[in-house]
């Protein structure tokens, strides 16, 4: 590396760099949506956290673990949020180096942990329609602890080497990042550093970060299939399906969208499809999730409505009991 591009590596740490944002073009388009879905998806999901702990009926292993989800997708949120509602109001943002890396880093520990996570589910939902007769003994409070634990601990593990090798990266030339968020990827682009190396890393991270995940999540799915195509009763089997058809929506939508960003050659995707995919990843699906998982949860409807109504049906009991 010669003088002059040191200098300019020197000058791009030093300063930081500068989040884009969205085209002109689309950026009313894009204000028009990213508003309104931040805010129903942080309503929905602290919402949802509230309804957890407050109605004991659902102090149940699925909806402790769909509480850590709505905490994980609350986190992912806002830390894609904090610059693209900057580059929304401001256009371009300016982000110093040490804090891009640490909403790097936060960003892809919410997005690991969230992998993990649905693996999780996927095994609660496994012990409930293939093992009811074993299910307390295999998912007790310990043992659902442990799997949460797991995946947190492995979420904000597995992603130091990452965030560590983009953090020693050589920035040469100009330090605008064409994405709404310090993106790995975007980040990539303005490297003069060989990125074979991370190419490698990378490769080696994402299949133990969402293919092993995505690997027990379909065995999962295999035993559960397998189950309901046991059962005679076509209500049974409805029933059952019920009770994970949700989890299967979010695990379809997480990792399609991961994969078209993540998977995709980049040569098939231009930067303006990739910061779409992107906005799907993290606004639009958080968004989703709590009224995925409440649309069809009849205990979830009925926590719901007991507390908008409460005060209600505490004035029934206080005039029954005074009569």
């Amino acid at each position: 590396m010669n003088t002059e591009t040191i200098k300019r590596v020197n000058k791009t740490l030093s300063k930081g760099f500068i989040i884009l944002g969205f085209s002109n073009q689309s950026h009313v388009f894009i204000s028009a949506i990213v508003l309104p879905a931040y805010v129903i998806s942080m309503l929905g999901n602290v919402g949802f956290l509230m309804l957890m702990s407050s109605d004991h009926h659902l102090h149940k292993p699925m909806y402790f673990f769909l509480s850590n989800l709505s905490f994980v997708d609350i986190w992912n949120t806002t830390i894609a949020a904090s610059t693209m509602l900057q580059s929304l109001f401001k256009g371009k943002t300016f982000i110093s180096f040490s804090l891009c890396m640490t909403q790097l880093y936060l960003f892809t520990v919410a997005v690991s942990t969230e992998f993990w996570l649905l693996t999780a589910m996927a095994y609660d939902r496994l012990a409930a329609i293939c093992k009811p007769l074993h299910y307390p003994l295999l998912m007790t409070k310990r043992n659902c602890i442990l799997l949460a634990a797991s995946s947190w601990i492995t979420g904000f593990v597995d992603m130091i080497p990452i965030v560590d090798y983009i953090s020693h990266y050589s920035f040469c030339g100009s330090n605008e990042i064409n994405h709404f968020y310090c993106d790995p990827n975007a980040l990539l682009k303005l490297s003069c550093s060989d990125s074979q190396t991370f190419e490698i890393l990378a490769l080696s991270e994402g299949f133990f970060v969402a293919v092993i995940p995505f690997l027990f999540t379909l065995s999962s799915y295999a035993f559960i299939i397998s189950t309901l195509l046991k059962i005679t009763s076509s209500e049974g089997r409805r029933k059952a399906f019920s009770t994970c058809s949700s989890h299967l929506t979010v695990v379809v939508l997480f990792y399609g969208t991961a994969i078209c960003i993540y998977m995709s050659p980049r040569s098939k995707l231009s930067l303006e499809q990739d910061k779409i995919f992107a906005l799907l990843y993290t606004i639009l699906i958080p968004m989703l999730n709590p009224l995925i998982y409440s649309m069809r949860n009849q205990e979830v409807k009925n926590a719901l409505r007991y507390l908008i109504f409460r005060k209600q049906y505490e004035r029934k009991q206080d005039s029954t009991l005074t009569i």
